[in-house]
């Protein structure tokens, strides 16, 4: 979408900031899927910025830092953002907390993590086979990196009408600041 609105003089373009194997697979996506004349915004309307492990980038007004969170299904990297107001946002990506990311990690005024189920529920949904953890385990890590606020996501869907609640209360065991579990779309105010 945004290739064509570029085309059109509608869009002011767009900066893509992840590591070499997601940029190759993001370019490969497109020439299968886009026309030449749209295939040919990238790098020019579509930017890509390659970064490495422990890479600083800035995005706007937003300071970051890129870090491998040394996955073993594929490569992916979190981010440590230095907001304008000098607040700091984590995101520890698609799968659990490797310790070896503490520098990047700990002290956090917001911290991403991943929950995808709650612990009770982990016999039925396998998140630990699927390289995932439980609310409760991403309140212990959040806890333990001193974050000041935890926001949850990649949940299941099972309960909406109470999903908030549910992850909320199981964090809270462990965590002792504001935790949030938002909906899809749902803005936060940071």
């Amino acid at each position: 979408m945004v290739a064509s609105l570029y085309t059109r003089g509608k869009h002011a373009g767009l900066t893509i900031f992840c590591h070499d194997e997601c940029e190759q697979k993001l370019r490969t996506f497109c020439q299968m899927t886009l026309t030449a004349k749209l295939q040919a915004v990238l790098d020019n309307g579509i930017k890509f910025v390659c970064l490495k492990n422990g890479d600083d980038f800035q995005a706007g007004p937003f300071k970051g830092t890129a870090f491998d969170i040394l996955s073993t299904k594929a490569k992916q990297f979190g981010y440590r953002l230095t907001l304008p107001d000098g607040k700091i946002l984590v995101c520890l990506g698609d799968e659990p907390y490797n310790p070896a990311c503490l520098s990047f990690a700990q002290n956090a005024d917001y911290l991403l993590s991943e929950a995808f189920c709650l612990y009770d529920e982990r016999e039925e949904f396998k998140p630990y086979e699927k390289h995932h953890s439980t609310a409760l385990d991403a309140a212990r890590v959040a806890r333990e990196l001193q974050a000041k606020n935890l926001v949850l996501y990649h949940t299941q869907d099972n309960n909406l009408s109470a999903r908030k609640t549910l992850y909320t209360a199981e964090a809270k065991k462990e965590f002792s600041g504001p935790v949030y579990v938002p909906d899809d779309l749902e803005s936060l105010e940071i």
